[in-house]
């Protein structure tokens, strides 16, 4: 069970980088010359790279391209919610929730004949 959890805690530490790399600068650096945005959000997407990569390898070992994908959206929104709360301060909506439950619906789908590996 512990290598299902691998590609996830992956996933899950990418995210944080790429979800900076993305959007911290509009907070951090927004003084700042866009090309600096630019390069210090390439340093950081660069160490995103290094999680997401090994996660997608380990990953693609244990489940569907489908069911990897449907990991990594999950991942992105719950990472990317936090970091909009508690980090840029936006607010919670219902939207966030109705966002939520189309996800679900997803994971449902990608999920709901078990789990299957690659052949």
């Amino acid at each position: 069970m512990i290598n299902y959890l691998k590609p996830i805690g992956l996933l899950l530490i990418s995210n944080i980088f790429m979800t900076y790399a993305w959007y911290g600068h509009l907070k951090d650096l927004r003084a700042k010359p866009l090309w600096i945005a630019i390069v210090i959000s390439w340093g950081v997407a660069l160490l995103e790279y290094c999680f997401q990569v090994p996660a997608n390898r380990i990953g693609s070992d244990l489940y569907s391209l489908g069911q990897l994908k449907i990991i990594q959206e999950v991942i992105t929104m719950i990472v990317f919610a936090g970091f909009a709360i508690w980090y840029m301060g936006a607010p919670v909506t219902r939207n966030f929730f109705y966002a939520s439950l189309c996800l679900l619906g997803a994971v449902y789908f990608m999920f709901r004949d078990g789990f299957v590996p690659p052949s």
